[in-house]
């Protein structure tokens, strides 16, 4: 089990029932429901995709952006966009590099090497800049914590423009002008926009017309929101839906290009697309030291220096997998030396590279459930990346321990810092400590939270097409999660190298499943075939060789728990529909149990056993479907009506039949009246 707890929405069926009439399909109504939409109207609000767009001169100092840049346009100055080297940074250069050159600006684009350089604005890059002529510095996607930096481009003369979306420390950077949404006096109304969305909301008040600018810029700013997995809504979903609908039949030669060399130009480009085919190829030429290609690719003209750029870029994204493996496996060796995992990872290796870890550190806090923090070790110094768990705010546990860093910077889930090697240890044993804190405050979310669970027999390939309703998905608009409850494995097959694990399954109604659990393939060895498991999972449709099948792409995945619902049910705590109904066994239900404990302890003998054994051997010796939530029920029934006893401590459970007890009708069972009158069942 990898999260600590599910929490499974139970909407009403009348709800369902009220947008599967307003044209939702059966899943998509069941989701949406599950996240609180009770009527059509609520629904389409969650899903509206015609939001106004914001003046972009809502945000603070955007006027004195505006004045610095067309000063500079006007007096023919050369103008520098400093930009970042992911998606997210390179769009965000891109984008205003091209709406200045429209303008008739004289401008260059400068993304820094992630080794020599190192994250955002740097003194060298400065003077660099300046013995280019450059009189003009725009930073998108950094910069608002470069207060010495600032200070640099003040004492050069020249003005700097800072435009950022990521979090501010105590004091900004004293510039021409500092956009960000987080500014501890922002004027803005919300602070979802990514740093390719401040790059757009300031050539949008350089044009005075923002709807032509996001006709013309939408795809980038699709590109750079999805990738760096900002809120999908308000103007946000309304950007990313015209930037999707750009993208299947993209104008840029680059991305045209790119979308090529992906084998994706006969599918939808979907979000999913975006996030796991096209951005991981972008990224791979910040990750290896090549920004510079991706910018490339994005402003070129020439059809055949996209085209080669894009295969380099995939070539880049195949070496990027390959080294991202070899730290993993180094990462791994490292745990697995330790005897006590901590409560928070922190690690470091000599030979690691830079722009690769901060995918390991996010696959590590998400297969081990703690925050994670990677260190790529230099000499006396080391740069490291880290990845939230449970919302843990990485943010700002850096700046409790800054007397320990040389430099920090990022958000709430994802940051950087760089460290020197003499103070690792200590910054090992205090980050721990605040995860400690953190795990044992109660505010961890830990928690799965689930749409609803749905039987296997409704995960049709019509039903499941019907989800792209939701599209497009990601943060505030998730890909729908189910679940469904006792499903029966038939085989479990690490593949992949090992990697991952397949599963083949049938629900209780008998429906067959196929599903795939990524980066789980070390559990393959503790499943059994004909043991019983709760999946959470979001189903999609996987084509193999032309043939189309549903798949559940599995994110968690436990043993029913016999004592789930039912302890709380003899403590008097409230139980949902969905637990009552999960709990209550009808009359074929305590039969299973009688008929294999007359086989498995005969008559005067003791039955000594662990309860989920005994709940799963029973569930495997039934050929109705037998439920394992229900078993215990079932036994304290059977105990009430004289037929066995049964004594019950913690995990154990002992019962033996009772010698020449009378037949007894299970309406005479107090529980089992109490439970049929909690669903309304007929016994």
């Amino acid at each position: 089990m990898k999260y600590g707890s599910w929490t499974v929405a139970v909407p009403r069926q009348a709800d369902v029932t009220l947008l599967e009439q307003a044209g939702y399909s059966p899943l998509t109504a069941r989701a949406l429901c599950g996240r609180g939409c009770k009527t059509p109207e609520e629904a389409q609000l969650r899903l509206d995709a015609q939001s106004s767009l914001l003046d972009p001169f809502s945000l603070k100092e955007m006027d004195r952006a505006v004045a610095a840049v067309e000063k500079a346009l006007s007096l023919g100055h050369k103008i520098a966009v400093f930009g970042d080297y992911d998606v997210d940074g390179i769009t965000a250069t891109c984008l205003l590099v091209d709406y200045l050159r429209s303008r008739g600006g004289d401008c260059v684009a400068h993304i820094p090497g992630r080794l020599e350089e190192g994250y955002g604005l740097n003194a060298a890059a400065i003077h660099q800049l300046c013995d280019e002529g450059v009189k003009l510095i725009i930073t998108v996607d950094c910069g608002i914590t470069a207060l010495e930096e600032a200070e640099l481009c003040r004492q050069l003369g020249i003005p700097l423009v800072i435009t950022d979306h990521h979090e501010c420390k105590k004091h900004l950077p004293q510039a021409a002008a500092v956009v960000d949404p987080h500014r501890p006096d922002r004027t803005y109304p919300h602070t979802d926009l990514s740093g390719v969305g401040v790059a757009f909301k300031l050539a949008a008040a350089l044009d005075g017309d923002q709807e032509a600018i996001a006709r013309r810029y939408c795809d980038l700013f699709c590109l750079g929101t999805i990738a760096d997995v900002m809120p999908l809504r308000g103007e946000n979903r309304r950007l990313v839906v015209m930037g999707l609908q750009d993208l299947q039949h993209p104008r840029r030669l680059g991305l045209q290009a790119l979308i090529h060399a992906c084998d994706c130009e006969k599918e939808t480009i979907t979000a999913g697309t975006i996030g796991y085919i096209l951005a991981p190829r972008i990224n791979a030429a910040g990750r290896m030291e090549y920004a510079e290609l991706a910018v490339q690719l994005f402003l070129t003209e020439d059809a055949d220096e996209a085209r080669d750029l894009a295969e380099t870029l995939c070539r880049l994204n195949r070496e990027r997998q390959n080294t991202e493996s070899e730290i993993y496996r180094e990462a791994l060796e490292q745990l697995q030396a330790q005897k006590v995992p901590d409560s928070a990872i922190v690690l470091a290796g000599e030979n690691w590279h830079q722009g690769v870890v901060g995918i390991v550190a996010s696959r590590l806090s998400e297969e081990f459930c703690r925050p994670t923090f990677l260190i790529c070790l230099d000499g006396e110094r080391g740069k490291a990346s880290s990845r939230s768990y449970g919302g843990f705010n990485l943010f700002s546990g850096l700046t409790e321990l800054s007397d320990l860093l040389e430099g920090y910077g990022g958000h709430e889930l994802a940051a950087g810092f760089t460290i020197l090697r003499s103070n690792i240890d200590e910054f090992r044993w205090r980050i721990c400590q605040r995860a400690e804190a953190f795990a044992a405050s109660g505010m961890a979310r830990s928690s799965l939270e689930i749409d609803g669970e749905i039987p296997a027999a409704m995960l049709t390939p019509e039903n499941v097409q019907g989800l792209a309703q939701l599209e497009p998905t990601g943060t505030c608009c998730p890909k729908p999660v189910f679940c469904i409850t006792e499903a029966i494995l038939e085989q479990a097959t690490a593949v992949g190298g090992g990697k991952h694990l397949r599963l083949r399954l049938k629900g209780r109604d008998g429906s067959p499943l196929q599903a795939i659990f990524f980066s789980a393939g070390s559990m393959a060895q503790q499943l059994s075939p004909g043991q019983r498991l709760d999946l959470a999972f979001t189903p999609q449709i996987n084509t193999y060789r032309g043939v189309s099948s549903v798949q559940l792409n599995i994110i968690d995945l436990r043993d029913p728990d016999p004592r789930e619902f039912y302890e709380r049910f003899l403590t008097a705590k409230d139980l949902s529909l969905f637990e009552q109904r999960a709990l209550a066994p009808c009359r074929a239900d305590v039969t299973d149990v009688w008929n294999y404990l007359l086989q498995a302890a005969p008559r005067g003998q003791s039955l000594l056993c662990q309860i989920p054994q005994f709940c799963q051997q029973v569930a495997s010796f039934s050929r109705q479907g037998h439920s394992v939530r229900k078993t215990l029920a079932c036994l304290d029934i059977l105990a009430q009506l004289q037929l066995i006893s049964l004594e019950r401590q913690e995990d154990q459970l002992q019962v033996c039949i009772a010698c020449g007890a009378p037949r007894n009708p299970l309406e005479n069972s107090p529980l089992y009246r109490d439970l049929q009158a909690l669903c309304d069942f007929d016994a």
